[in-house]
């Protein structure tokens, strides 16, 4: 039932795992998760719930950042590490990547042979930053969850402290205004320190409580944040402090036109803050050209896309750490699930998921509606013990 294949995907070299349920894919080039979907024959919409950038073209990354996105391949999941966002102009003529070198690297795939699972191992290395970085996926039979195992080496003799994000992104059809909307286990925000390139929808550098952040220029009013695209022309950045009473985070994407949803479960210790970032048709210049739309919902170490010194002078916001360490000649783990899901009639809002032994339960407005889906020892494997750590 459970397959894993090389193929071409938008003319790049790719692997894809299916199971017969689900299908994913992710490139060789960065990294990228480029394509999460159910299978054509399984009955319920095959849409790609993760974002294709418009400029998708096979290619290394070039100096100026334009062209980093462009040629570079950013789509879908993208993994940041070592640094959240844009390297200094002397940087990037010297070629450092946006969002760190993994992205713009060629990874190593290793198959591996398992009964019960598709599963794959992705490696690749950080050559400046001195870091290894392994991802194992896994996507068992009969599931509709994809299991992710992430490792980062330092191959330094000191501790490296370093920023950490998983650049997961959603665009249209999937999401749109008219018939999406978003939920996470978020708590207090803060808006971004600086101004939006193109138009900034929010107020910067102001806190707020999820989801309503204060809107630009209008005293008292607000945004949203559940809600994708309200404003065209506008784009914004801020982040949200992930609930700290809660061990497993979540976040999901929902389109209510065609009953399909995408969700991840995630570890507050390894990832404690969202960055949220949406490009509405804001920025004109390549290779957004003024009709990109795109929202990230950004899981990590790190709030905002602000590097070294100046995140380490920022400290702890919101009594919360915004970096990780990587121990000298150590490693630093990570796990997450992804999971596709049909949402059943009857059911017009999900605000909270949790994990069980063997299912993701999701629950309704107030708790007063809830529905599983079977996920084979997802609780075991995000809060590990020694009986039962990875399904087979």
């Amino acid at each position: 039932m459970s397959a894993t294949e090389s193929v071409r995907w938008k003319g790049r070299d790719a692997t894809r795992l299916a199971n017969g349920l689900v299908e994913m894919t992710a490139l060789t080039q960065g990294g990228h998760l480029a394509e999460f979907r159910f299978s054509n024959q399984n009955g319920a919409s095959s849409e790609n719930v993760l974002w294709e950038s418009p400029w998708m073209a096979p290619g290394r990354a070039g100096s100026r950042l334009d062209e980093q996105l462009e040629t570079g391949g950013f789509t879908g999941h993208a993994l940041c590490l070592d640094y959240f966002g844009a390297p200094s102009p002397e940087e990037a003529a010297a070629g450092f990547p946006i969002h760190g070198e993994a992205g713009a690297g060629r990874w190593t795939v290793h198959e591996l042979a398992e009964a019960e699972s598709a599963a794959c191992r992705w490696t690749v290395h950080l050559p400046v930053a001195q870091l290894d970085f392994e991802r194992i996926i896994r996507l068992p039979n009969r599931q509709s969850v994809v299991y992710v195992e992430e490792t980062v080496h330092n191959e330094r003799d000191v501790d490296h402290i370093c920023q950490w994000v998983e650049h997961a992104t959603f665009s249209p059809p999937f999401l749109n205004h008219a018939d999406s909307t978003l939920a996470v286990s978020a708590t207090l925000g803060i808006t971004s320190p600086t101004e939006y390139e193109g138009g900034s929808l929010l107020a910067t550098n102001r806190e707020f409580s999820w989801p309503h952040a204060p809107r630009h220029g209008a005293d008292g009013a607000t945004v949203d944040l559940r809600r994708p695209f309200s404003v065209e022309g506008f784009g914004f950045g801020a982040a949200v402090e992930l609930d700290p009473r809660r061990k497993v985070e979540f976040l999901l994407a929902m389109n209510w036109k065609l009953r399909l949803g995408v969700g991840y479960c995630f570890r507050r210790e390894d990832f404690p803050w969202m960055a949220i970032w949406e490009e509405n048709c804001a920025r004109s210049g390549r290779p957004w050209n003024g009709n990109t739309q795109a929202r990230g919902m950004e899981f990590g170490t790190t709030p905002f896309s602000v590097r070294g010194e100046e995140a380490r002078r920022r400290g702890n916001i919101f009594g919360t750490p915004t970096w990780c360490v990587i121990p000298a000649h150590g490693q630093k783990a990570a796990r997450y699930l992804i999971f596709l899901f049909a949402i059943p009639d009857g059911i017009h809002s999900i605000e909270n998921v949790e994990t069980e032994d063997d299912a993701i339960v999701l629950h309704g407005e107030r708790a007063k509606f809830s529905f599983s889906i079977h996920a084979l020892g997802c609780r075991d494997f995000l809060l590990p013990n020694p009986g039962r750590l990875v399904p087979r």
